[in-house]
């Protein structure tokens, strides 16, 4: 996957349709206005989307730090749904992607820049204890059930609660998580969550629901990560479904970004 595409080659592929050739053909004798034109051919924009997010995965090292690429491919097509549909703050491109499909052993959060392509984070994250002991196996949506819930989310804003500075979940996907609110579904830090607890229980402590992360890094993730970013928590389900994972509509979003950063160049 180590494709790297300057950004001056997304032109061509943005163009969307180019002729197959400019050459005409000789006219004859007989008919000397005689030309032949070969039709435009449509070029597909799928390709170089994908193109753009194995660049993505491979500068910010994300194979390395143990982040699979369904799970970051599935994060960033809905990060540039909820983009196209200005429902994330557009001056930040702050990523936030939740596996819950490892070990709670693991760390299983990543926090990444896409506009630098950088890793700025990689941590523990408890699921709650109504989802499973080490690994999450049930989610769901209900109050009181104690489990996490799976999709896109959007921060909001924070405040001070019995875990101390707390974010507030939008969550997105209706079904699924749509009643982070009502159950107070938010980020915060818990003693619960860090290296000593595994070693000691041999696996992460567990919360209500919430995505908690340990109690030294949350203060700076939580400023990172506030006031409209993605949060997106994945993991194996069969019933799990969303409107932010169609690529067609990702990729009209990932057009326009290439489109303007292109304008932006050239008008310098």
């Amino acid at each position: 996957m180590n494709r790297i595409i300057s950004a001056f080659s997304f032109v061509a592929i943005l163009s969307f349709v180019f002729p197959a050739s400019s050459a005409t053909t000789t006219p004859s004798s007989k008919n000397l206005e005689s030309v032949a034109v070969s039709a435009p051919v449509a070029v597909s924009s799928k390709e170089p989307f994908e193109d753009y997010l194995e660049e993505l995965y491979d500068e910010a090292d994300l194979k390395k730090s143990g982040l699979n690429y369904e799970v970051f491919r599935r994060a960033a097509t809905g990060f540039f749904n909820l983009k196209e549909q200005k429902k994330l703050n557009q001056s930040k491109d702050i990523l936030s992607i939740v596996d819950f499909g490892k070990s709670s052993r693991e760390k299983r959060l990543w926090i990444v820049d896409l506009n630098k392509k950088k890793l700025l984070y990689n941590s523990l994250v408890a699921h709650g204890m109504g989802s499973g002991n080490d690994k999450a196996l049930k989610f769901s949506n209900v109050e009181n059930s104690h489990m996490s819930s799976l999709g896109f989310y959007v921060t909001e804003n924070t405040y001070f609660g019995k875990h101390g500075l707390s974010l507030k979940l939008n969550g997105l996907d209706k079904g699924f998580n749509s009643n982070a609110k009502q159950r107070a579904i938010v980020v915060h830090g818990a003693d619960y969550v860090s290296e000593a607890f595994v070693k000691k229980q041999g696996r992460l402590g567990r919360s209500h629901g919430c995505p908690a992360l340990p109690k030294e890094i949350t203060p700076e993730v939580i400023q990172l990560i506030k006031g409209g970013t993605c949060l997106y928590i994945d993991a194996p389900s069969a019933n799990y479904a969303s409107a932010y994972l169609d690529a067609d509509t990702a990729i009209k979003r990932f057009e326009n970004e290439i489109l303007a950063k292109q304008s932006k160049l050239l008008s310098r």
